[in-house]
């Protein structure tokens, strides 16, 4: 499966909650996923640009990434595990090229704040920047 038909497949379920901020409740579920062990989170893997401290850890193998992630806000952990999940086992030239959509189109835009969304975009940077290395 392409990024691209993960990432429409992903909408498609969460769209399938009418609500957005459940929609934005059910992404905990992506948290256990991605999970980055306690001991695994050292400060260099901590995201700039995040109120909350994230920390978004890759892997390359078999040619395909892996990410994991953890936050120490419960809301933020589910949306960087989005992130990580939804970037994890493809491709870095497909890691690094699509951008993610689901923020607009499952509705999280409206309701996210902007510091969030900035924090978002900060993960996703660290996740094209790795994948750019291994390209």
């Amino acid at each position: 499966m392409t990024l691209i038909e993960k990432q429409n497949e992903l909408i498609s379920d969460l769209n399938l909650i009418e609500d957005a901020h459940e929609r934005l409740s059910a992404l905990t579920s992506y948290v256990s996923r991605t999970q980055l062990p306690d001991d695994m989170k050292g400060d260099e893997l901590i995201g700039p640009g995040c109120i909350s401290r994230v920390w978004v850890k890759g892997e390359l193998r078999d040619g395909m990434t892996h990410f994991r992630c953890a936050a120490d806000s419960p809301m933020v952990a589910g949306l960087v595990a989005l992130l990580c999940d939804l970037y994890s086992g493809t491709t870095p030239a497909e890691s690094s090229a699509i951008e993610p959509d689901v923020w607009q189109k499952c509705g999280f835009i409206k309701i996210l704040t902007p510091t969030r969304l900035n924090g978002l975009a900060a993960v996703r940077a660290r996740i094209k920047e790795l994948s750019l290395n291994w390209c």
